[in-house]
């Protein structure tokens, strides 16, 4: 099985070399063609190895070793149950974006700038979750992220994408000078970097939580993590669509697994204040995805801060694991961590579909702003049709997907009374509370998203006269579509393939053997909390027949009457509620302090014809209280440094020996 991964991921590298044969114009021509077309068929080569290795439950690791990498080492790569995993989201999501850029590159402005580098991207998040030492995972961490700035920078000619890209290339260099240095103190003065020696090393109390803190800066940043998340909803819009689809729906899973490889795999025994330390920054982005989600504009950045959000609820998931690891509930956190698993499985499902949606949006009209659009529900049915089912799943209503894993995720917060430490007890319900709330503004976000870009009359020419995308735009987002409604009616799908990868991870069984069944989802026990997608669906279905019936033989022939129009008979769009309008109460609460917010209002004088004018801005203080002191002290510092480049060869010795006593200097103490 890894000889066939190794072999795809190869392909991908010449698919790449394809690409850059492409011609500059429109279209995707016959290159573009060999590119997704190849890419979907060897990305669906790995996920049906992936699903292979995950159903056949042995859970041991399969290993290779190649001669090649730094002086004196070799590269090891590894496929094990949580490989295995996000290599599953990595390629199902991959194969859907390629069918969907078939489409999409048919009105890209410059395909030669995004088909040479989109199988690369591919290539390194496959390669990461494969990776078995520190050099190839940071090799093909570079591989993702150098990839991935690319694609966003293919739009160059916008003044807001290369302020994108550039805001985007500093956090992943910062992201990646932290993980060089956590791998580096988990593997010590040994300098042996492999995974297998790293898991035989025992770290100290302050060597310990350098490397939490180090992944968390590292791999939090390109997940999303507040307050690192700042760069995600400008860079994740500036992209072509199926590239945002796999940075938001895999990208941020990829981080994911770098969070839960090294923290749960590599750095020995868990610390209980590592729990609390993830539970309040997955609270507090949560919260701070959704609000801005809810305020923003811009259909794309929306999806953008709803990923913040989503990020900041698996976050939790990992911080309760933690926490319970630590206090020896070890099938409790067996629960957590599966219901954190499941949740970024889910993510990556209706996220990808969403920004496939958006996509097809942005190309049938032009627009990406909500207040230019509404009324596509007629011009594109199948569009609004799925955009509505990732509606409904990101909003974590039954009977998808999206309920399923915030259920199970609520299961392991009621369990939270049961650790021993005060901080966790008044911080779990803390946890679950942010869950609630983030959930309740989620559904607001996109019934306002929704309601705004598909339904009402159009508030634009180019809305008014969309036309259906390509087919093979479409095709990509029903599967998705139909992945959602399955995984949320039968949610064993999912959870019987990922019951050993946590199984591996906590030594324990997160659930009893009869706690997952087709038909019952009992996590804890049947009499406390069990939940059925499958009946729920089948007691609306019967309902909604039932009041078909009543309505169709008892209540008499069909009255027809105007609608409601809110006191408003004029038809012009203008009397229709506004996302601004939908989202104001929200700013106006919370406008201040989280969004920076400034309304401004210009009436003209009595007598003036000239109309009055309403505008908001707001910014984000996160550039303002972290992003800008940070610029700073980096202009600072190289300032203050510029000297050294003057420097006669006699200082540059005596510098370089100063250096070389400080660090076996810092080796002796170390040791």
């Amino acid at each position: 099985m890894l000889t066939t991964l190794l072999t795809t991921i190869a392909l991908l590298f010449v698919l790449a070399a394809v690409g850059a044969t492409a011609r500059p114009g429109h279209g995707n021509g016959f290159a573009g063609t060999v590119v997704y077309v190849g890419t979907m068929g060897l990305c669906a080569v790995n996920a049906v190895t992936a699903v292979l290795f995950l159903t056949a439950g042995t859970g041991d690791a399969v290993g290779l070793v190649l001669p090649i990498g730094p002086p004196w080492q070799a590269t090891h790569l590894s496929l094990d149950g949580l490989s295995a995993f996000f290599l599953l989201i990595v390629n199902g999501v991959g194969a859907m974006a390629a069918l969907y850029g078939i489409g999409y590159g048919r009105h890209e402005e410059e395909p030669a700038r995004v088909l040479p580098f989109f199988p690369v991207f591919l290539a390194g998040m496959n390669l990461v979750p494969l990776a078995a030492d520190a050099f190839s995972f940071l090799v093909a961490w570079e591989f993702m992220s150098l990839s991935s700035w690319f694609l966003v920078l293919s739009s160059h000619r916008r003044h807001e994408t290369r302020r994108a890209a550039l805001v985007y290339l500093v956090m992943a260099a910062i992201g990646t000078a932290a993980l060089i240095a956590a791998f580096g103190v988990l593997a010590g003065v040994s300098g042996d970097y492999g995974f297998a020696a790293i898991r035989l090393r025992s770290l100290g109390p302050l060597e310990a939580g350098a490397v939490m803190a180090l992944v968390l800066i590292g791999a939090g940043s390109k997940a999303g993590v507040a307050p690192l998340h700042a760069w995600l909803p400008l860079a994740h819009p500036a992209a072509p669509s199926h590239v945002s689809a796999l940075m938001s729906g895999v990208m941020t899973k990829v981080a994911v697994y770098a969070i839960v490889r090294v923290l749960f795999d590599l750095s020995g025994e868990a610390v209980w204040w590592w729990g609390l330390l993830m539970l309040g920054l997955g609270c507090a982005t949560a919260g701070v995805g959704v609000l801005y989600a809810v305020v923003e504009r811009d259909l794309k950045t929306l999806l953008a801060y709803s990923t913040v959000e989503n990020i900041g609820l698996i976050m939790i998931g990992l911080g309760l694991a933690m926490a319970f690891k630590a206090n020896g509930l070890t099938a409790l956190a067996g629960l957590a961590l599966l219901a954190a698993l499941f949740h970024a499985l889910n993510h990556s499902l209706y996220k990808s579909m969403l920004f496939f949606g958006a996509g097809a949006v942005l190309v049938s009209t032009g627009h990406r702003d909500l207040e230019r659009l509404g009324g596509l529900i007629r011009k594109m049915p199948i569009t609004s049709s799925v955009f509505l089912v990732g509606c409904i799943s990101i909003s974590a209503l039954p009977p998808l997907n999206g309920f399923a894993s915030e259920w199970l995720l609520l299961q392991a917060i009621l369990s939270g009374p049961q650790m021993s430490q005060w901080g966790l007890k008044l911080a779990v319900p803390v946890a679950g509370a942010a869950l609630v709330l983030a959930t309740a503004l989620a559904g607001a976000c996109f019934v306002r998203a929704f309601g705004i870009t598909f339904l009402g009359r159009p508030r634009s020419p180019e809305a008014a006269s969309a036309l259906r995308v390509d087919v093979a735009m479409r095709i990509p987002m029903v599967i998705l579509a139909v992945a959602c409604v399955l995984v949320g009616l039968l949610p064993v799908l999912a959870l019987t393939p990922l019951t050993p990868v946590v199984h591996g991870l906590m030594g324990t069984s997160p659930v009893a053997a009869e706690g997952i069944t087709w038909l019952w989802l009992s996590p804890v026990a049947e009499r406390a909390s069990s939940y059925s997608g499958l009946v729920l669906f089948l007691t609306v279905a019967v309902m909604a027949m039932m009041t078909l019936l009543i309505k169709r033989f008892v209540s008499g022939r069909i009255r027809r009457t105007p609608a409601w129009d809110c006191g408003f008979p004029d038809p012009s769009p203008s009397t229709q509620y506004t996302a601004a309008s939908f989202a104001q109460p929200i700013r106006r609460m919370f406008g201040t302090h989280l969004f920076g917010a400034r309304e401004m209002v210009d009436m003209p004088d009595p007598g003036d014809s000239a109309p009055a004018r309403f505008s908001v801005e707001m910014k984000d203080p996160i550039w303002a209280w972290f992003y800008r002191p940070v610029v700073k002290f980096i202009g600072w510092t190289t300032e203050s440094t510029n000297a050294f480049q003057f420097l006669t060869i006699r200082e540059y010795l005596g510098l370089m020996f100063g250096v070389l006593v400080l660090l076996l200097m810092l080796v002796v103490v170390i040791r």
